[in-house]
């Protein structure tokens, strides 16, 4: 197998040197690096007409392109932020609430102030039917 596996390296390493000598001697040749550099040019042109082609179409059709998505992306990215932001300085007051706001521990079995200073806390008014 470690046999095939090397053929199979040494023909590929072969044809890769093969395929790069034939290419450096063919644009070597000035009238096949023009063709070479005008099909490139060409293609460069069509695609940037299709590209406009179809912006068209999805603009015709109401659906958001490429850049459309990008730009909402990014403007969802920022309003992420800001929510995060937001998040954390309400969670900030929150605390700072929390700290501030500490529960009075009372006694159980705490009598009133007007027993300590020794007063009835209420008056009991004769009550006819006692």
């Amino acid at each position: 197998m470690r046999e095939q596996h090397s053929i199979f390296d040494k023909l590929y390493e072969a044809s890769e040197e093969g395929i790069n000598r034939f290419l450096k001697e063919l644009l070597s040749n000035p009238t096949v690096a023009a063709v070479a550099k005008q099909a490139l040019k060409n293609a460069t042109v069509t695609k940037g007409k299709i590209d406009r082609g179809v912006d068209t179409l999805l603009l015709l059709f109401n659906l958001p392109s490429k850049d459309d998505y990008n730009k909402l992306l990014a403007k969802v990215e920022t309003v992420q932020g800001s929510l995060v932001n937001v998040n954390m300085k309400l969670d900030r007051l929150l605390a700072e609430q929390q700290k501030q706001k500490k529960p009075i521990r009372r006694k159980k079995n705490l009598r009133p102030v007007s027993q300590l200073l020794g007063k009835e806390s209420h008056p009991v008014k004769d009550d006819p039917a006692s």
